[in-house]
C-alpha cells in the first residue's frame, strides 16, 4: 500500500469499496475492508509517534473479538505483541511502516509530508452502506469469495464459536472458549514448547493446528502420501463440532494439558523431544503408541522406542564412524546432550530443543588432522592460519624456538597470499599447515587413527567456516570459550569436552586432543546411553551392567 500510494504521485488511488452497517449507538460496524482502515490507521499513527504530524489517525477503530485493541492500534509496543496473533500481526505491519519511512533518511519528513497530503487528496475509498437487516457474517462471506483463503484453525475457530454461542439450554460459552483458545496459542508459542513437540523451530500462522491436526487424524486418519488437502482438518472436525462443540472442546482441553504436561516433566520432555528431534517420530505418532498409559508405563514405553531407534550394542557405539555412519553418531551425540541434562540433580535446565531444531549444529571433528583436506581456496587458508598464528602464539608448553619460526613462516605465507604476483601459494600453504598441525597435535603414533571415529566428534557450531571446520583442537577450544563468553548456546557435552571435562585431571593436556582424551570421551558416551543400548553378544549380562 505504501509503495503503491507514493507510485500514484497524487493521482486518484482507489482502495476498493469499504462496506459497513449503522449501529444503533452512532458507531459503523466494519464488514468489509478491516485490513485497509487498520492499515491507513496504523500509518497515520506512526506518523504522530514519531513526530512526523502533528494528528493522527480521523477515526478510531476497535476489534469486537479482540479487547484492548483499541489500545494497541493507538499505540502499538513490542511488550504486547505475543499476547494474541492480532497483536502480532498488527506490530509485524506497524514496523514494515517503520522501515519504509527510515529509507528516506535525511528526508524522511519530506516524505512524510507528501505522503500526508496525499492520503489527503488523492486516496479514495467507495463507501457502500448495507442495510440493516443484512447478516453480516453472510455479507462478508459473498464479498470475500475468490480471496485469500482462511485457514482450518480459523474455519474451526469459527464453527466452534459459532456452535456454542447458539447452544439451545445451554449458556453462551464463546467468550470463555475464545479466551482460551489464545492462551493456548500462547503457550504453544514458546519456541521450547513448541520445538520439543514438532521439531521445528519456522513460525507456523497458528500453533494450536498442531492439536487440530492431531484430532483430526484421529477421527479421519492422517492423509495419505504425507499431504493434507486443503481443509482436511477442517471438514472431518465439522461434524463433530457440530454434534457437541463443548465435547469437541474438552478434548482440544485435553491434548494441550497433556503438552503442557510432558513440558514441565523433564524426563518425559526430554525422551519425548529427543524421539521427534530424529525425525522417526512425530507428536501424534507417539500420542497413539503411549494412550492410557501411567507415568511409568509411559517412561517405558519411551524408553523402548529409544532402544529400538538407536538399535546399537556398546561395541557398535565405540565402531561408529563418521563416514560410514554419520546420522548414527548424530543420533548418539544428541541422545547424550539430551541425557546428561535430564539427569542433572535439583535442576529445571531442559535441552534446548529450539536451538537443535534451526540446525545450528552439526556434527563436527574435535581435532581435525591432515586426512580431512581443506578447501582449495585463498581466502580459506589465509583464515584457517590467522586462527592457527593465535594458538601459536599462546600455547605455552610450545619450544619457543619453534614457536618463533612457525611464526615467521605463517607471516610469510600470509603476505604470499595477499600478494596478487604469486600464484603458486597452495605448495607453501600445504607445508606450513602440517607443520602447525603437528606443533599443535600431541606427539601420538596412533592419535590420527581414530580422526573419524564417534570419539572425535562432537556436535559444534562451525557452520559453512571451513577453516574452522578443519581446525586443530586448540582453535577449536578458543572458538568455543569465547562464544561461550557471549552467551551462545552449546550443547552441553561438546562444551565438556572442550574444557577437558571427560579427562583424569592427572593426564590432561589442556591444548591438546590426543588418544588418552578420545578414550575418555568415548566412555563418558558410552555410560550416558548405556540404559538404551542392547546388550553386546560377546557380553554377559553382568558384565554389561558393570
Amino acid at each position: 500500500m505504501l509503495d503503491d500510494i507514493w507510485a500514484s504521485g497524487g493521482d486518484a488511488y482507489y482502495l476498493q469499496p469499504v462496506v459497513v452497517k449503522a449501529m444503533s449507538d452512532g458507531r459503523w460496524e466494519l464488514i468489509d475492508g478491516q485490513q485497509r482502515l487498520t492499515t491507513l490507521f496504523l500509518i497515520f499513527q506512526y506518523m504522530r509517534i514519531d513526530g512526523l504530524q502533528n494528528a493522527g489517525a480521523g477515526f478510531a477503530l476497535e476489534f469486537e473479538t479482540r479487547g484492548g485493541s483499541a489500545e494497541f492500534l493507538n499505540n502499538p509496543s513490542e511488550g504486547l505483541r505475543r499476547d494474541n496473533i492480532d497483536f502480532h500481526h498488527i506490530f509485524a505491519a506497524y514496523t514494515h511502516i517503520d522501515q519504509w519511512f527510515a529509507q528516506y533518511e535525511h528526508r524522511k519528513q519530506w516524505a512524510a509530508n507528501r505522503f500526508y497530503d496525499y492520503l489527503f487528496e488523492s486516496v479514495r475509498v467507495i463507501w457502500y452502506e448495507a442495510a440493516k437487516e443484512l447478516d453480516s457474517i453472510a455479507l462478508f462471506t459473498r464479498l470475500n469469495v475468490g480471496r485469500i483463503p482462511l485457514s482450518d484453525a480459523e474455519l474451526v475457530k469459527a464453527q466452534l464459536l459459532a456452535k456454542l454461542q447458539h447452544r439451545p439450554g445451554f449458556s453462551d460459552r464463546s467468550e470463555q472458549t475464545a479466551a482460551q483458545w489464545d492462551q493456548f496459542e500462547r503457550e504453544l508459542r514458546v519456541p521450547e514448547v513448541w520445538s520439543f513437540v514438532t521439531a521445528r523451530s519456522e513460525d507456523d500462522p497458528t500453533r494450536i493446528s498442531l492439536i487440530l491436526d492431531t484430532l483430526a487424524d484421529r477421527l479421519g486418519g492422517t492423509p495419505s502420501g504425507g499431504h493434507r488437502p486443503r481443509y482436511y482438518t477442517f471438514e472431518t472436525l465439522r461434524p463433530a463440532i457440530d454434534a457437541d462443540p463443548q465435547s469437541f472442546w474438552d478434548d482440544v482441553v485435553a491434548l494441550h494439558s497433556l503438552i503442557v504436561g510432558w513440558y514441565e516433566d523433564r524426563d518425559i520432555f526430554h525422551k519425548v523431544g529427543y524421539l521427534i528431534a530424529t525425525r522417526k517420530h512425530t507428536f501424534a505418532g507417539l500420542l497413539e503408541a503411549v494412550a492410557g498409559l501411567t507415568r511409568p508405563a509411559l517412561q517405558a514405553v519411551l524408553d523402548e522406542l529409544i532402544g529400538k531407534h538407536l538399535n546399537l550394542t556398546a561395541g557398535q557405539v565405540a565402531d561408529l564412524d563418521y563416514q560410514k555412519s554419520g546420522s548414527k553418531c548424530s543420533d548418539v551425540l544428541l541422545l547424550m546432550n539430551v541425557e546428561t541434562i535430564r539427569l542433572r540433580a535439583d535442576s529445571t535446565e531442559h535441552y534446548s530443543f529450539h536451538a537443535h531444531s534451526r540446525g545450528v549444529w552439526s556434527l563436527e571433528h574435535i581435532h581435525a588432522q591432515n586426512a580431512l583436506d581443506i578447501k582449495r581456496d585463498e581466502k580459506v587458508w589465509a583464515e584457517w592460519l590467522r586462527l592457527h598464528r593465535s594458538a601459536i602464539s599462546d600455547v605455552p608448553s610450545l619450544d619457543e624456538v619453534l614457536r618463533s619460526e612457525l611464526l615467521i613462516e605463517i607471516d610469510d605465507v600470509l603476505a604470499s597470499i595477499a600478494d596478487p604476483r604469486i600464484v603458486a601459494v597452495g605448495t607453501q600453504f600445504d607445508q606450513i599447515k602440517a607443520r602447525v598441525e603437528n606443533a599443535l597435535t600431541e606427539g601420538d603414533e596412533d592419535n590420527e587413527d581414530g580422526v573419524h571415529t564417534i570419539s572425535n566428534l562432537a556436535l559444534l557450531a562451525s557452520g559453512d567456516n571451513s577453516a574452522l571446520s578443519n581446525s586443530t583442537f586448540e582453535v577449536k577450544r578458543r572458538e568455543i570459550l569465547s562464544r561461550d563468553k557471549t552467551g551462545s548456546y552449546i550443547p552441553a557435552c561438546t562444551r565438556h569436552v572442550f574444557l577437558k571435562y571427560y579427562t583424569d585431571a592427572d593426564a590432561q593436556q589442556i591444548h591438546f586432543w590426543g588418544v588418552q582424551d578420545r578414550e575418555a570421551y568415548l566412555q563418558a558416551i558410552l555410560s550416558a546411553v548405556a540404559p538404551y543400548l542392547r546388550p553386546d553378544p560377546d557380553l554377559n549380562e553382568q558384565e554389561f551392567a558393570a
